[in-house]
C-alpha cells in the first residue's frame, strides 16, 4: 500500500476536526494538526484518531476519524518539517491567530523550496476573514529571508474557502470525557475560490472549486449567517436558549423566512444564481438550523452584535444589497433591530453595545455603528421594529 501524503491543518478546533479532518482522511491523506491546546495535542498524538460524531434529527454516525498526527503550536520545527513536505495546507484558527502562523509556514517553505520540490504548495483559508488570504501572504512575505521573497506569488496558492458545515464548540463536560470528540452536522460541502489556486487542484472529497467566488461568499455572509443572526437575536428576545427553539417559534421562523426570502431575491439579482437553485439552498438551510441534536446554543449565535451590525455584515449588508435590487428590506430589519436589543449579560460585546445606546442613542448607533443616516428608509423600518421589541408584550425583554 503507498504511504499517504500529510496534509497539515492549522487549527483542530470546529473546523479544523469538525469538517477538514474528515474530508481529508476520506480523500486518502494523513494529517497533521498544528494547535496551542496541549490536552488536545497530546490526544490527538497519542490516538492517531479523534472521534467525530454527525448528528441530525434522524441518525447520529460516530466515526474515528485518521490516521491523524498532531504537533504543539510552539515545536516551529516540527511545524516547518511538516509544511515543507505537504501537498497542501488548511487554516481554521480565527482571525486573531492568522498572522502567527506566518513564521512557521515561511520556515517550511524554504525547506521546501531547497529540497528542490517545484510543484507549487495551496494553503486552503477556511476563515471568517474576506481579508485572510492578503493577511497571510503578507505575513509570510515578512517571515522569508529576502533571497526567498520574489517566490512567494508564483509557488504558493492562497485559496480562500466558505465554511458552512455547523459545530457547536465542545462543552467543558464533553471535553473532561474525551478530549478529542467534536460533534458537527452531516453537511459536507467545501466551496473553494478555484482561480486562486496554483497548479493542480487537489482532489478533496466534499471540495467544490468555484467561480467567481465572491458570489459563494456573498451567499454564505447574507443567508446563512444572517438567518443564524436572526435567529439568534429573536430568539433571544423570546426567551429561547438554543436555535431549534427559536426555528419552532412561528414568530421568529416566519421573520427569519421573510429576511431569508429577501436576501435570496437579492443575491439573485447581483450574481446571476438560478432562482430556483437559490430557494432550494434558502430550504435546506432552514431544515438545517432546525436540527436539535445539534443544540446550537443562541449565546453562539448571537454574540459579538457589533461585528454582525457592521455596514458590509451580514444583517445590514443584506439589507443594502437588497435595496439596491428593489426590494425593501422588511425582513432583514427585524434582525437589525433585534441586534441592537441584544444585551446578554454574559456578552461583552452586547454590553459595549449597550452602554453605547444609552450615550449616543438610537441614531447614533445606526449612524455610527452600521452606516444608516437617520432620514434613510432604512432607518425608519429599523425603529419601527426597534421600538416594538423593545415595548411589545409578545417579545420577551431581559432588561
Amino acid at each position: 500500500m503507498t504511504e499517504r501524503e500529510t496534509a497539515v491543518i492549522f487549527g483542530a478546533g470546529s473546523v479544523g476536526r469538525g469538517f477538514l479532518g474528515q474530508l481529508f482522511t476520506e480523500s486518502g491523506y494523513a494529517v497533521a494538526f498544528v494547535d496551542a491546546d496541549q490536552v488536545l495535542v497530546e490526544s490527538l498524538a497519542r490516538l492517531g484518531h479523534y472521534r467525530l460524531r454527525l448528528v441530525d434529527d434522524d441518525q447520529t454516525e460516530e466515526l474515528a476519524v485518521g490516521p491523524v498526527s498532531a504537533i504543539h503550536a510552539r515545536q516551529f520545527d516540527a511545524i516547518a518539517h511538516v509544511v515543507a513536505a505537504a501537498p497542501f495546507l488548511a487554516t481554521a484558527v480565527g482571525a486573531r491567530a492568522l498572522p502567527e502562523l506566518a513564521s512557521g509556514i515561511g520556515a517550511g517553505l524554504v525547506l521546501r523550496w531547497q529540497a528542490r520540490r517545484q510543484v507549487p504548495q495551496n494553503i486552503i483559508l477556511c476563515e471568517n476573514l474576506p481579508d485572510a488570504p492578503r493577511l497571510l501572504r503578507e505575513g509570510i512575505r515578512e517571515a522569508l529571508p529576502g533571497v526567498w521573497k520574489r517566490q512567494l506569488e508564483r509557488r504558493v496558492g492562497f485559496v480562500p474557502a466558505v465554511i458552512a458545515r455547523m459545530s457547536p464548540v465542545p462543552t467543558a463536560e464533553q471535553r473532561a470525557l474525551d478530549p478529542t470528540l467534536i460533534i458537527a452536522e452531516p453537511y459536507g460541502v467545501l466551496p473553494v475560490d478555484r482561480d486562486s489556486f496554483l497548479g493542480p487542484i487537489p482532489d478533496i472529497v466534499g471540495m467544490e472549486p468555484v467561480a467567481p467566488f465572491d458570489a459563494y461568499v456573498a451567499r454564505k455572509l447574507f443567508v446563512h449567517n444572517a438567518g443564524h443572526a436572526m435567529l439568534g437575536y429573536l430568539g433571544y428576545r423570546r426567551g429561547h436558549s438554543y436555535g431549534y427553539e427559536a426555528m419552532a417559534d412561528t414568530q421568529v421562523l416566519s421573520l427569519v423566512e421573510e429576511a431569508l426570502d429577501e436576501a435570496g431575491r437579492a443575491l439573485v439579482a447581483q450574481y446571476q444564481f438560478d432562482s430556483a437553485g437559490m430557494g432550494m439552498h434558502v430550504g435546506d438551510l432552514l431544515h438545517r438550523f432546525a436540527n436539535r441534536a445539534l443544540a446550537d446554543p443562541i449565546s453562539r449565535l448571537a454574540r459579538d452584535p457589533l461585528r454582525k451590525l457592521a455596514p458590509g455584515d451580514r444583517l445590514v449588508g443584506a439589507a443594502r444589497l437588497a435595496e439596491r435590487h428593489g426590494i425593501t428590506p422588511r425582513g432583514l430589519a427585524w434582525g437589525i433591530a433585534g441586534a441592537l436589543t441584544y444585551d446578554d449579560p454574559q456578552d461583552i460585546h452586547a454590553q459595549e453595545l449597550h452602554a453605547c445606546l444609552l450615550q449616543e442613542g438610537l441614531g447614533g448607533i445606526l449612524h455610527e455603528v452600521c452606516g444608516i443616516s437617520a432620514g434613510e428608509p432604512l432607518a425608519h423600518l429599523v425603529r419601527a421594529r426597534y421600538d416594538e421589541l423593545c415595548t411589545a408584550p409578545r417579545w420577551r425583554s431581559r432588561t
